[in-house]
């Protein structure tokens, strides 16, 4: 393993900002708190009510973990340094995050692909759903998800402490990503690079197509049924996933795919804050907001508050 001329990376954020640090500080402190309150919500409602553990609530459920995982990994380092100033981040404390924060990127992928199947199969193929889509399967589905987003990552994160960084350790980002950390390197980046792009393809390629392919089928079946109604009902029943699978897609295209060019710098970093910092604020709207059966738990819990606290006032 090469030796290090730098012990640590500065995190350049959004710019030179420091007199806008405590407006900063309280709006990402309120985006934390709306995160990891809706996303515990919905963790603790699915586990709590029993005609809610299905494999469409079970994989919500683990979604919203691990969308408090992604911004864990990156809000508390950036809230400390809105309030101290201090941009630092030690060398192996970037590295973790990266670690991190690309594990729990690459396991969304293929949750959301499971999340996209499950949804095929209630769709398109309804009398075989409860057999395939057995308590067991969805399990595995789950570990597999984070077995392979945790191997891919870690294919990385081995090679990036062998490379050298001549005391360029400046990081045009608010957070250790890997493309801004490897562009500093003085090493030859030609095999950590080859190997980044094969794990992104291994973690991005297959779940897209399977994400794409079943809403493909899944619209196609919709259209097929005659009633409006019986339609309406169907796409429902999809349509949170499918507008979080948008916003999460769209992002990451734009923000891995488009060329690296200081024209898109500004740009790229406005979309990365959407996909890991106000994604996972807004994925409990969406879901609690179009999704009928958790709008009635919550109402049912929320009475049932009222109606404790009453007792204990009389």
């Amino acid at each position: 393993m090469a030796r290090q001329n730098i012990t640590e990376f500065v995190l350049l954020g959004f710019g030179n900002l420091e007199n806008w640090n405590i407006l900063f500080f309280v709006l990402f402190l309120a985006i934390y708190i709306v995160t990891l309150s809706g996303n515990l919500l919905i963790v603790t409602v699915v586990a709590a009510e029993q005609h809610l553990h299905t494999p469409m609530y079970f994989f919500l459920a683990n979604l919203s973990f691990v969308e408090i995982s992604c911004t864990t990994t990156i809000l508390p380092r950036m809230l400390a340094s809105f309030l101290t100033g201090d941009k630092t981040i030690s060398f192996w404390g970037c590295i973790l995050q990266m670690h991190f924060f690309g594990t729990v990127a690459a396991t969304e992928c293929y949750l959301l692909a499971a999340m996209s199947y499950d949804r095929y199969l209630a769709i398109c193929r309804p009398l075989h759903y409860a057999t395939l889509m057995s308590e067991g399967t969805c399990i595995l589905m789950l570990s597999v998800s984070w077995t392979i987003g945790l191997l891919l990552i870690t294919v990385t994160t081995y090679l990036l402490p062998q490379l050298l960084f001549c005391n360029q350790n400046t990081i045009d980002h608010f957070f250790c990503d890997f493309t801004p950390v490897v562009r500093l390197s003085c090493s030859n980046t030609r095999v950590i690079e080859t190997a980044s792009f094969i794990t992104s393809s291994i973690g991005l390629l297959p779940t897209f197509v399977i994400t794409v392919t079943s809403y493909v089928l899944i619209i196609s079946t919709i259209l097929k049924i005659p009633s409006i109604t019986g339609r309406q009902k169907a796409f429902s029943t999809c349509s949170s996933h499918l507008t979080v699978v948008s916003i999460f897609y769209g992002s990451l295209i734009f923000v891995y795919i488009l060329p690296t060019s200081i024209k898109f710098r500004d740009l790229k970093k406005a979309f990365s804050c959407l996909y890991t910092v106000l994604t996972p604020m807004i994925n409990p709207f969406i879901y609690t907001l179009r999704n009928k059966d958790v709008k009635d738990t919550l109402r049912k819990a929320l009475c049932w508050l009222l109606d404790f606290s009453g007792i204990h006032q009389k």
